[in-house]
């Protein structure tokens, strides 16, 4: 078995800033990363690098398809780009409305993405939105309902079905229970827990939350100033960090 997702020797300056320093990582098939880091440690940048929304000055990002094929991130063209966001992969903003379309229905929102990647019969349609609305905890009766009726954790998780309903290999998190409410951010991080184990998905997810990289994540990478300065399982990482920025992290959660 080969890394799903390979990157080597990231860089990416904005001006004089270092926002990635000679990142190299890889993500294996089923396998949950969490990104963590103080605000400006270059985790976000990272996953838009990683996801072909960011182009680095210089490095690579190779993805492997279902056949093995590797195919380099930066090197295809824009409509390889976005072939493969349709299909092979899924990206949760930490905004929903960043990923949904506000004036179109919440089934609708689901439907795009499938008609994007192929289908074409309504009925068919309608029903996976109603199965996939059900699964992330909606009340399919509100299938016709616009996105901006719901609440910031209903949008989240609408936002988590429009993403899976085509079924990607990959997915890519940024911070997907920022701004939520303790109690909604649990509820999400157990939807999402069950749904990476049930669908099998390799997950890159950034986050300032240990207590979610603990629940969600097999390995933990920590970045500062662009750098990856420790990474490892995520237990060992947590309950005995090695680098004194981990160290710091760490310690700052357990104070709070």
């Amino acid at each position: 078995m080969s890394a799903i997702l390979e990157a080597c020797g990231l860089d990416l300056r904005f001006g004089a800033v270092r926002a990635l320093d000679g990142v190299s990582l890889d993500l294996w098939p089923g396998e949950v990363v969490a990104i963590v880091g103080e605000s400006g440690s270059g985790k976000s940048t990272l996953l838009r690098a990683l996801a072909g929304l960011a182009t680095p000055d210089a490095g690579r990002v190779l993805y492997r398809d279902a056949e093995g094929a590797a195919h380099e991130v930066h090197a295809a063209s824009e409509a390889q780009r976005r072939r493969l966001a349709r299909t092979d992969w899924g990206f949760v903003h930490q905004n929903p409305r960043d990923g949904l379309r506000m004036g179109v229905s919440a089934g609708g929102n689901i439907g795009e993405r499938l008609m994007a990647a192929g289908a074409r019969h309504y009925g068919g349609i309608r029903a996976a939105a109603a199965e996939w609305m059900a699964r992330v905890e909606l009340d399919p009766a509100r299938m016709d309902e616009l996105p901006r009726n719901f609440s910031g954790g209903m949008q989240q998780r609408l936002q988590i079905a429009r993403c899976l309903v085509t079924g990607p290999r990959l997915v890519f998190m940024d911070e997907p229970t920022g701004g939520l409410d303790v109690s909604v951010q649990a509820r999400l991080l157990d939807l999402i827990r069950g749904l990476v184990e049930e669908l099998g998905l390799a997950v890159l997810f950034v986050t300032h939350d240990i207590a979610a990289a603990r629940l969600l994540a097999h390995r933990i990478i920590v970045m500062r100033h662009g750098a990856i300065v420790e990474e490892g399982p995520a237990d060992r990482v947590l309950d005995d960090p090695q680098h004194p920025y981990t160290q710091l992290l760490v310690a700052s959660v357990l104070a709070a």
